[in-house]
């Protein structure tokens, strides 16, 4: 009787281990599915058009244009996009889109509560310029790092006003690595 009652047992802990991983895994799978779908523009636009860098990498900054002839560029940040748009003059946007910094997905640059300035440093910019789907988002983020709440033409605007000097700082810093890469090389 006793063996009986501890074969049962048994049985049953191995039943709930089972049940146990196929949740997990099927907990795993939805995951990256969902990841994989908020991400789609990563997967179709890895690597800035303009700079190189890698927009999963910077996903709480980067951005997105889609034209109205069908095309789209995928952008590591508002100073990338800025130099795309005004590149694009004879391209209609349909549509920009930025990140929320919290949580990265793309939301519609013209809907999103905007932070200029503060102390978290900006991505190709002195001048930091972050996205927010949630006004208390952006005043929480405020709160923390400083800077002052936007709309997309005030983000637009100082990005332009900070164009020379942010590219000027950009070939700076990208001079310096060459020649340490060089220095390091035998």
């Amino acid at each position: 009787m006793i063996v009986k009652i501890n074969d049962a047992l048994r049985g049953e802990k191995m039943k709930r281990r089972i049940l146990c991983w196929m949740l997990v895994s099927l907990f795993l799978l939805i995951a990256v599915a969902v990841y994989a779908e908020t991400m789609q523009d990563v997967q179709a636009h890895k690597n800035c058009k303009y700079c190189g860098m890698d927009r999963e990498k910077f996903a709480y900054s980067r951005m997105m244009i889609e034209y109205s002839d069908g095309s789209s560029v995928g952008l590591c940040s508002i100073h990338c996009t800025a130099v795309d748009l005004a590149q694009a003059f004879d391209q209609q946007p349909q549509a920009i889109m930025v990140a929320d910094y919290n949580n990265k997905n793309l939301i519609d640059s013209e809907k999103a509560y905007w932070v200029i300035g503060g102390k978290k440093p900006g991505v190709m910019t002195k001048t930091a310029k972050w996205a927010f789907a949630e006004r208390k988002d952006a005043e929480a983020f405020i709160k923390e790092n400083g800077g002052k709440l936007a709309n997309i033409d005030d983000a637009m605007q100082v990005t332009y006003e900070d164009m020379y000097k942010d590219s000027k700082m950009i070939r700076e810093k990208r001079a310096k690595m060459k020649a340490m890469k060089k220095k390091s090389m035998p």
